[in-house]
């Protein structure tokens, strides 16, 4: 896959993760709203860690700095 998320876009991903997992621990949310939050939680880590979003892809998009 090529690299196509820039910095910070990368790091607001892994910054709303956080905050859903914060939520989360502390009650705020749970039941359906917290799964259906927890799994784009799961997805902005992972397309941060790996630098690249399928979506951006798909509409040929880039938040890199090349």
């Amino acid at each position: 896959m090529k690299k196509n998320m820039g910095m910070v876009d990368r790091v607001v991903r892994l910054v709303l993760a956080i905050a859903v997992l914060i939520l989360y621990l502390t009650g705020v949310i749970s039941g359906l709203v917290a799964l259906i939050l927890g799994v784009f939680a799961l997805i902005f880590v992972v397309t941060s860690l790996i630098g690249s979003c399928p979506l951006y892809s798909f509409f040929k998009f880039s938040t890199r700095k090349e």
